[in-house]
């Protein structure tokens, strides 16, 4: 077995036949078309969506008695392999089963499962996941659609009370959709009961506008040209009483209302609780977007050549260039980082859905690792786009439709920032009631006594690591630079340095605007940012050191360990000025660790095409005309 292939089996993880058949079932007919319109595109994907086979498991997560495999990971990490196949593809799939599915499983009872979920998986029922609203996308807990329950007729009256609170970007709705899970206000007699979920139809059998209901066009986007997005408006439309996924919240023939979670804020939150896989399919499907970029870059630079070496009088390759790899190589080991980070997430992840347990942490964790594997996807496919020079602007080259398909990422399934507020919240409260919210920090309800002190964590082999910290010595400036144990302690220091920071000035906030929590919070929102996204790249190679140390091959377990000193310590470069500044590095010790940096590119040189090859994206998948010319160059100068 060749080094690459050891690299792939345990990239691939526990799902990795999941991750086999998609690579065999999806052939060529899959991947994305160049040079589409949006109504190519869109017809294409309304087509293939329908023709992905069971095998590759986009419907794993659904029960086995409705035709799923009680796979919840497994479902998460088949949507993530469609991104290396075609963007559209992969977010159709997400609307259908992740998002429309996910919702009418999560949020409804026995009754929905038994009359909509083998439709759904077989595709018969398309749908659509209709939540943001065009004045209220983060905010959705103040969401301005209208549910009125009337027990005479028991039914709810759906209503658009005005243009901003149109349902908007909504996936699968210009085109395809028949259904759609809409989520309202939940308004019975003069008592709201906050946001709750319906299943609507918007199109009938023949596919027509049912009445009450207007559908429009997003219109064009910058990328996903073959996602249908388009915006729902709803004219006092009458909805059923059994259409209410009501697993949260019940309302009986006579309009009285039961939940088994009395406060509204709760209920609401512990209902967007059960879609976090959505969020998490996001962030693996950036990933897997950033590692198709970069094989086509790192492949592309192990053969194109660039000026004359004075000594050999040869044309230098772009790859032996140290510029060249310093965009590339420490782009691939944070690509490996994530990946370890991203599979303990989706275990774990499927271990609590599967048992049926609490996951606060878990929501947190996602919303943290989505915020920072789709910034990187859109700082890598960019990198790799100037490393290709004008080739890389070329649309047949694959790497334009990845940076237009994935810019949308930063933004979709949660805004970064909100999101990262909700990580540093999460922190600051140890995930009580009051954390999980996307309220931009403004609850008043939300008190400065609610912040605790902070106590550090870990999510992964949290004895390996404590085990590996304890050997540093006191005086970091003496340790070896690639000691794995002192990357741990500086990831570790800086998190905890920036909450307890966050804490104090809270606290203080606090003695003197007790009465403006907007004010409290707000003030420290940059500095609450800064320990959210510490804490995420502590999470992550707290991941990447247990995935190594669970690696069965001895010899791609010493290549990972490089792969890791280079995530490491470009880490910490990338943020030297703050080790500086809190006396966390010498000055001498910084230059120290730059020059490192440079040692491990050179080391790490023949193995680069190794580690984007571990991937294993199939070539139909990469279908960049930029490698068969450069192939076929190569084998005619021979």
């Amino acid at each position: 077995m060749s080094m690459s292939e050891s690299l792939t089996e345990i990239l691939d993880g526990r799902w990795a036949h999941l991750r086999r058949n998609a690579r065999e079932k999806l052939g060529s007919e899959f991947v994305t078309v160049p040079g589409e319109t949006g109504e190519q595109a869109r017809a294409r994907i309304s087509r293939l969506v329908r023709e992905i086979p069971p095998e590759v498991g986009v419907a794993a997560g659904f029960p086995s008695e409705f035709g799923g495999a009680d796979d919840p990971g497994g479902s998460m990490v088949a949507t993530e392999t469609l991104a290396q196949v075609d963007l559209s593809l992969m977010v159709k799939a997400g609307v259908q089963w992740g998002l429309f599915g996910g919702a009418v499983f999560s949020l409804g009872t026995r009754r929905h499962h038994e009359a909509w979920i083998p439709g759904i998986i077989s595709g018969e029922v398309m749908g659509c996941f209709a939540m943001t609203e065009t004045g209220h996308g983060s905010d959705v807990q103040r969401l301005r659609t209208t549910a009125v329950y009337d027990p005479e007729t028991e039914t709810f009256d759906l209503h658009t009370p005005y243009e901003a609170a149109r349902k908007d970007y909504i996936g699968n709705a210009a085109r395809d959709g028949r259904m759609a899970v809409v989520f309202a206000q939940l308004v019975i007699g003069e008592r709201r009961h906050g946001v709750h979920a319906f299943l609507v139809p918007i199109r009938d059998d023949t596919g027509a506008v049912v009445p009450g209901v207007t559908i429009g066009d997003a219109g064009a986007k910058a990328g996903l040209l073959g996602v249908d997005n388009g915006r729902i408006s709803f004219d006092h439309v009458s909805v059923p009483r059994d259409m209410l996924l009501d697993r949260y919240g019940q309302v009986a023939a006579d309009g009285s209302y039961t939940s088994s979670i009395e406060n509204d804020t709760r209920r609401f939150f512990t209902m967007l609780g059960t879609l976090v896989r959505g969020r998490v399919s996001v962030g693996g499907s950036a990933s897997a977007a950033a590692k198709s970029a970069l094989t086509i870059a790192v492949r592309y630079g192990e053969v194109r050549r660039q000026f004359t070496a004075p000594d050999s009088g040869e044309e230098v390759v772009l790859n032996d260039y140290l510029a060249h790899r310093r965009k590339l190589l420490t782009a691939v080991a944070r690509s490996y980082a994530y990946t370890f980070a991203q599979e303990q997430l989706v275990c774990d992840l499927s271990d609590a859905l599967s048992a049926g347990d609490e996951h606060r942490e878990l929501e947190s964790r996602a919303a943290g690792l989505k915020a920072a594997q789709t910034r990187n996807a859109t700082r890598t496919i960019q990198l790799c786009r100037e490393a290709c020079g004008g080739a890389g602007y070329l649309a047949e080259n694959r790497l334009p439709g990845l940076k237009a398909d994935t810019d949308v990422f930063t933004t979709f399934e949660g805004d970064n920032t909100v999101l990262l507020q909700l990580v540093g919240k999460g922190l600051l409260t140890g995930y009580r009631d009051a954390f999980g919210s996307l309220d931009g920090w403004g609850k008043a309800t939300f008190a400065a006594e609610q912040v605790r002190e902070m106590v550090l964590e870990r999510t992964a082999a949290r004895t390996l690591i404590q085990r590996l910290v304890d050997a540093v010595p006191g005086r970091g400036d003496t340790v070896g630079l690639t000691e794995r144990g002192w990357h741990l302690s500086m990831f570790e220091e800086r998190e905890k340095h920036l909450l307890e920071g966050a804490v104090r000035r809270l606290r203080k906030g606090a003695e003197t605007k007790r009465d403006r929590p907007f004010d409290i919070f707000n003030d420290v929102q940059d500095h609450v940012l800064a320990a959210a996204e510490a804490h995420v790249d502590r999470v992550v190679l707290e991941a990447f050191v247990a995935g190594i140390a669970a690696a069965p091959d001895d010899e791609a377990r010493a290549l990972l360990e490089k792969v890791c000193d280079l995530y490491a310590l470009s880490t910490i470069e990338a943020d030297k000025g703050w080790f500086l500044e809190h006396e966390r590095l010498t000055p001498a010790r910084a230059k120290a660790v730059t020059a490192a940096v440079n040692d491990l590119l050179v080391e790490l040189r023949p193995r680069m095409t190794t580690l984007v090859d571990a991937f294993a994206i199939p070539d139909a998948w990469l279908d960049a005309a930029i490698l068969r010319e450069e192939s076929d160059r190569q084998i005619s100068m021979q």
